[in-house]
C-alpha cells in the first residue's frame, strides 16, 4: 500500500498495529509462563488454545481482504480491523502463558515456538500490506496470508504432553544423525584413489599420485571405521531411547516430567557432535581433529547413557542395551585412538 494510495491516518493505524504485534511477539519469545499453585488441567488448556488460534486466522483473512482491492478502508474501519486483530492475538498469547513449566520445558518450548510463528506471520502480513500497492491483491500478500493460515493449522499437530514433546525432539535428532551417517557411507562408497589401479612404476614425476587431498588413503579408511562405529552407536542410542520413552515415559509426577526434559536436552547435543566428527573425516583428514571429536562424542554418549540409566524410562530390558552401547562406545573410542597413534 504505497503512500499515494493510502491516507496517512490509515497508514498510522496499520503501523501502530505492527508495532504492537512486534512487542507481543518479543514478549512471548522471551517471557516466562505464569506459575500457579492451583491444579492445572492440560486437557482444558488444549481446548482453550485451539479455540484461541482460530480467530487469529479469521482476523488475518479479514485484514488481508480489506486491503486487497479498492476502495481503501476508512481510518475508522482500519482501526476496527486492527482492534479485532489485536484482540485475537492477545487472547492467543494469554492462553499460551497459562502453560506452566511444571508441565515440561520441552512441551512449553514447542507451544511457544508455534505461538511465536503465528505472531511472526501476522507481523509479516501487516508489513506486506503496508508496503504493497493497493491496485490488486499481490502474490506476496496471498502468500503471507497463507503463511498465517499454515502457522495456525500447525497447532493441531503439536504434542499434547511432555512425553510426546520429547519424542518429537528424539525423532528430529534421529533424522539428522541418520542423514550424517548415510552421507559418509555414500562418500566412502564413491570415493577412491584415482590411481589405485595404476602401478606406481608407470607414473612419472616426484609426486606421481597427484593431489591426495581429494581422496582417502588406506590409513584414513582404517581410522574412519571406528568413527563410523561411534556414529552408528549414536543412531542406535537415539532409536533405543525413543522406544524406551514410548514404552515407559510418564508425565504423572514432576520428577518424571523433569527427567524427560533432561533426556531431550542432552540428546540435542548428539547430532552436532556427530556432524562435527563427520566433517573432519573428509579428505584431507585432520587426525588431531578426528581424535578430538571422537573423544567429545564418546564422552557425550556415555553421559546420555548414564542419564537414561538413572531415569524412569530405563527398566530391566533397557538396561541391557544401555550396557551394550556403553561398551560399544568405549571400544570404538579406544580403536580410533590406537589407529591414529599408530600412524603418528
Amino acid at each position: 500500500m504505497s503512500a499515494d494510495n493510502c491516507s496517512g491516518d490509515v497508514t498510522v493505524s496499520l503501523q501502530n498495529l505492527l508495532n504492537s504485534l512486534q512487542c507481543i511477539r518479543d514478549r512471548v519469545r522471551d517471557g516466562e509462563s505464569n506459575e500457579s499453585d492451583g491444579a492445572f488441567n492440560l486437557s482444558n488448556f488444549w481446548d482453550t488454545l485451539n479455540q484461541a488460534v482460530k480467530p487469529v486466522s479469521q482476523e488475518a483473512t479479514k485484514l488481508s481482504l480489506a486491503f486487497s482491492k479498492p476502495p481503501l478502508p476508512s481510518q475508522q474501519d482500519t482501526e476496527k480491523l486492527s482492534e479485532s486483530m489485536m484482540k485475537s492475538i492477545l487472547t492467543l498469547s494469554t492462553v499460551y502463558y497459562w502453560l506452566p513449566k511444571s508441565q515440561g520445558m520441552s512441551l512449553r518450548r514447542q507451544v511457544r515456538n508455534a505461538t511465536v510463528e503465528v505472531l511472526e506471520e501476522v507481523c509479516q502480513l501487516v508489513e506486506v500490506i503496508l508496503n504493497s500497492p493497493l491496485q490488486s491483491l499481490s502474490q506476496e500478500q496471498l502468500t503471507s496470508t497463507g503463511g498465517v493460515w499454515s502457522a495456525c493449522e500447525r497447532f493441531a499437530q503439536l504434542p499434547r504432553d511432555n512425553k510426546a514433546a520429547v519424542l518429537v525432539v528424539l525423532s528430529s535428532q534421529t533424522g539428522v544423525v541418520k542423514d550424517a551417517l548415510e552421507e559418509i557411507e555414500q562418500a566412502l562408497s564413491e570415493a577412491q584413489d584415482p590411481f589405485n589401479d595404476v602401478l606406481d612404476d608407470d607414473l612419472d614425476g616426484d609426486d606421481p599420485r597427484g593431489n591426495q587431498d581429494t581422496y582417502w588413503s588406506e590409513r584414513d579408511r582404517e581410522v574412519i571405521g571406528p568413527c563410523q562405529g561411534l556414529m552408528k552407536a549414536s543412531a542406535a542410542c537415539l532409536r533405543k531411547m525413543t522406544s524406551a520413552v514410548k514404552a515407559n515415559g510418564d508425565v504423572g509426577t514432576p520428577q518424571n516430567v523433569a527427567q524427560l526434559d533432561d533426556l531431550a536436552d542432552i540428546t540435542k547435543e548428539i547430532s552436532p557432535g556427530v556432524d562435527d566428527l563427520a566433517l573432519c573425516l573428509y579428505p584431507p583428514m585432520d587426525y588431531s581433529g578426528v581424535e578430538n571429536n571422537v573423544s567429545k562424542l564418546a564422552v557425550l554418549l556415555k553421559k546420555v547413557l548414564e542419564i537414561v540409566r538413572s531415569s524412569h524410562v530405563c527398566g530391566e530390558s533397557e538396561l541391557a542395551w544401555v550396557q551394550f552401547l556403553d561398551g560399544a562406545v568405549g571400544h570404538n573410542l579406544q580403536k580410533a585412538k590406537e589407529l591414529i597413534e599408530q600412524g603418528s
